[in-house]
């Protein structure tokens, strides 16, 4: 083979992983609008309206005859969610890497999602049940989807090009999440112009999440491909030895799954530093998510603000989230991802203690703690991401990636259940938000503790110059 031929074929290969790792990006634009428009705008307090006009004389509803606060409903149900998605999302994740068909399974989660979202449309008058339920599925489908997606970034790329290819990815993120909340502001602030109530108009944001991200999910299922690793097909190779089937049988996600799921679960004890990192990451990324998900309700029912200054305080944050995203990426090529997380922690943790002095009814305060929370948002989840890649072994990647993906995009049910209990106990969002400081604090303790390079050896990967 010529010198010109290897050339051709090596430019080929890097033409064909840029166009996937563009499809890759996509995915991110088309379900942030979720994350955004739905999870932290506007379900928060609608669905919260909706359980106080159903709630009882005392402010209670009652769920299978539980007796739940008005207020504390959405959290809870973002914990139940949470609860419904550990226990698929390590089955799908099984069957992932076992058959090395992410992509049909991607595709499977994000239509399930999307259509749970576009059917709260249907969320009106006292259906608070009908939002819990939709909430569930809407989120366990989200954190199934994003576990697939996620599990993507070390086949499509190399280990000195992971930071910059995550933090694009959220930057495609924030930057759809900013478009879409320009229209649903425009939208709601003038609904009485389009001929719509406010109840409707919030109805129709929530709709059009679900549209949009059914649509935009073609992009990325279009250009994604599903690839079985050497050890993959060895390990379906063992399986079906073992256990007297052919090699179609053994790749089948039934029986075999729950076999992997307990295989898996051996397999991540032997990195023991793998699993420090993950320790780490969901305490503090718990803290994170339950923040993006509660901070309309702390926002609305603490600080007395308007729907209005919510979705524009939000909409900061996704701008300078891309900012902060894309900064923060090129900060980990200088200092290495694991200190510039460590970094963001310590501005998260400050950011929250100010958060808890907000005077009542000053936007302008409320939007300069949105500012900080938006610089040090999209960069810490990019870097956490792409960290985790480098520590995953070959052929786990969707396995690992399921556990990962447990506390990401507000799908950490401890955040949300002690913020829900706090508040129940003490009727104070202040006394609700302060307590997640905890997760910060602990969080940074654990990563600080983890040998970063050791755990990447450890799993079998290419250890980068600067990480």
């Amino acid at each position: 083979m010529g010198t010109g031929t290897v050339r051709t074929e090596a430019a080929d290969e890097a033409a064909g992983r840029r166009r996937e790792q563009r499809g890759w990006y996509f995915y991110d634009w088309a379900c942030s609008v979720y994350s955004t428009s739905v999870l932290t705008v506007f379900l928060g307090p609608y669905l919260t309206s909706v359980a106080e006009e159903a709630a009882d004389a005392d402010g209670f509803v009652h769920p299978l005859g539980i007796p739940v606060r008005a207020g504390s409903f959405f959290a809870y149900s973002v914990s139940l969610s949470v609860i419904v998605a550990v226990l698929v999302m390590p089955l799908v994740g099984a069957a992932a890497d076992r058959t090395g068909r992410k992509k049909p399974l991607l595709g499977i989660a994000a239509y399930v999602g999307a259509t749970a979202t576009a059917a709260m449309f249907f969320l009106d008058g006292d259906r608070y049940l009908l939002g819990g339920l939709l909430l569930v599925v809407a989120n366990a489908a989200q954190s199934v989807a994003m576990m697939l997606y996620n599990s993507y970034l070390p086949q499509i790329a190399p280990p000195e090009e992971r930071d910059a290819v995550s933090s694009r990815g959220w930057a495609f993120g924030y930057a759809s999440g900013s478009l879409m909340l320009i229209v649903n502001l425009v939208l709601y602030l003038a609904h009485d112009s389009f001929g719509v109530s406010e109840s409707m108009a919030v109805r129709i944001c929530l709709a059009s999440a679900g549209l949009w991200w059914g649509a935009f999910a073609l992009i990325p299922l279009r250009r994604l491909r599903d690839r079985r690793s050497a050890k993959e097909t060895k390990d379906t190779k063992d399986t079906a030895e073992a256990s007297g089937m052919d090699e179609e049988a053994a790749r089948k996600p039934t029986a075999p799954g729950f076999r992997q799921l307990a295989a898996t679960v051996r397999d991540m004890r032997r990195h023991p530093l793998t699993l420090a990192f993950l320790l780490a990451y969901l305490i503090y990324n718990d803290g994170i998510q339950t923040v993006i998900s509660q901070a309309s309700i702390y926002g609305s029912e603490e600080l007395g603000l308007e729907q209005s200054t919510l979705i524009g305080a939000v909409l900061l944050v996704q701008v300078l989230a891309v900012v902060g995203a894309l900064a923060m990426g090129r900060l980990a090529r200088i200092y290495g991802a694991k200190r510039t997380i460590l970094g963001s922690l310590v501005a998260w943790t400050v950011t929250l203690a100010a958060g808890y002095f907000l005077p009542a009814g000053a936007p302008v305060w409320f939007f300069a703690l949105a500012a900080g929370i938006g610089l040090v948002l999209g960069g810490s989840q990019a870097l956490s991401r792409s960290l985790f890649s480098h520590l995953v072994p070959p052929g786990k990647e969707a396995e690992y990636f399921s556990a990962y993906e447990m506390s990401d995009r507000g799908m950490s049910w401890l955040g949300p259940l002690l913020f829900g209990l706090t508040y129940q106990l003490t009727g104070s969002y202040r006394d609700a938000i302060i307590s997640l400081v905890a997760f910060f604090v602990i969080g940074f303790a654990l990563l600080a503790r983890v040998p970063v390079r050791r755990a990447i050896s450890d799993a079998g990967n290419p250890v980068p110059t600067t990480i």
